[in-house]
């Protein structure tokens, strides 16, 4: 080999050497261990998780803690699920691929499953709310419902994203839920999978009760899907001609914030929406700009099951004085997650913030209080009574008769 060639072969080694190192620098998950996925989910909670002091405990203790133990994705899998239950909050939670999978569909706008928005307070595994039109809400699944079971086994101790793997599955195929609800004896539904268009908005008449000709209803059952703040703009400018407007949150379980932001910038003229607080003490305001969409008046009903979202929009308008509540005190989740995608996949969603409404409430466990608190009986529900509804009518034809005064 002359000095030419070796210098050729030479600069093509170097070269490759180069590739390789831009190839893992831009393509990190090549790089990966299971020690380095427990290690990036240790380090974004510390830098990001709201409580400073992470559930009084030193957090430190965690970060060599399975040095030598973690062997594949699986021990990294329990490893930082057991790391992140030690925070206590519901809410922080570890998903693997799959689940982060299944999750990013329903905010697509779709998922297989039975439509029910399901969480843990209290040790109880709770049916926050069912979603509109679905199979768990045909079924007769409610608010507040406890899951006993999931086809037989107890749900004891079970994680949000453990059950809702045992709930979602093929559609057609069938799962079974054994459900205790107060007041009556425990029951077993079989409900049937499908395919769930997760639509956020619907301008129909409500099927129970009446609304007068000349109010607009507005039923928004989920802040979940990106095209919630697109479909309810839509549904507002349905109501153009309409003297006042209903927004039904009614076992609403929330979703993205930014739907609810977008949302109340659409009927708030410069106004405060909410504000967050970080572990640090930071306060940010998110304000509404001038140009909003209807200045109609406006009446929101909310119940137990209004969480989140809901209760960003609602505490918007109560506490600016734009509309009045009706209905029951919200479930109360006064808390912000950011989704934070992990390189195999799998994800951490980590309580960031704390919100609290315009007036400074901070209503985490303790929910929105409506202005008018108004319940609806079983033998409301018999009779086909919707005396939320028939008074959030009241409200506005009042409200017009004095605009009418004037």
């Amino acid at each position: 080999m002359n000095f030419k060639q070796f210098i050729k072969k030479f600069s093509i080694f170097l070269m490759l050497i180069v590739l390789f190192c831009i190839t893992n620098i831009q393509n990190p998950a090549l790089a990966l261990t299971p020690q380095s996925l427990y290690d990036k989910a240790w380090r974004l909670i510390a830098t990001k998780y709201v409580d400073d002091t992470q559930n009084q405990q030193n957090w430190q203790r965690w970060r060599h803690k399975y040095d030598n133990v973690i062997v594949d994705e699986e021990d990294a899998y329990v490893a930082i699920s057991t790391m992140v239950d030690s925070l206590g909050d519901v809410y922080t939670r570890f998903l693997t691929p799959k689940e982060y999978k299944d999750e990013s569909e329903s905010i697509q706008g779709s998922l297989k499953g039975i439509g029910v928005q399901i969480g843990v307070r209290d040790g109880k595994l709770l049916i926050i709310a069912p979603l509109e039109d679905t199979p768990g809400e045909r079924a007769g699944l409610k608010s507040e419902d406890e899951i006993l079971e999931i086809d037989g086994k107890s749900t004891k101790g079970i994680t949000v994203e453990a059950a809702a793997e045992k709930i979602r599955g093929p559609e057609g195929t069938v799962v079974s839920l054994l459900i205790k609800r107060k007041g009556e004896e425990n029951k077993l539904y079989k409900v049937t999978r499908a395919n769930i268009e997760l639509k956020s908005v619907s301008t129909k008449a409500p099927k129970i009760g009446k609304v007068d000709d000349n109010l607009g209803y507005i039923r928004l059952s989920s802040f979940i899907s990106r095209n919630a703040s697109v479909e309810f703009q839509n549904a507002l400018n349905e109501m153009k001609d309409k003297d006042g407007i209903i927004i039904d949150l009614r076992s609403n379980p929330g979703g993205l914030l930014t739907n609810a932001i977008y949302i109340a910038d659409m009927l708030l003229n410069n106004k405060t929406i909410v504000s967050t607080l970080d572990k640090d003490g930071y306060k940010e305001t998110q304000y509404s700009t001038a140009a909003v969409s209807s200045t109609q008046p406006i009446v929101v009903l909310i119940n137990s099951g209004s969480a989140s979202a809901s209760e960003i929009l609602s505490g918007a308008i109560k506490d600016n004085g734009r509309g009045f509540i009706v209905g029951k005190k919200s479930f109360g989740k006064g808390l912000v997650q950011e989704i934070n995608k992990l390189p195999d996949g799998s994800a951490l969603h980590i309580t960031i913030q704390k919100y609290l409404t315009p007036n400074g409430t901070d209503i985490h466990k303790k929910g929105i209080t409506p202005d008018y608190t108004v319940d609806i009986t079983e033998e409301d529900i018999k009779a086909e009574r919707d005396p939320q509804l028939k008074k959030a009518c009241e409200i506005l034809q009042e409200s017009v008769h004095k605009s009418t005064i004037k």
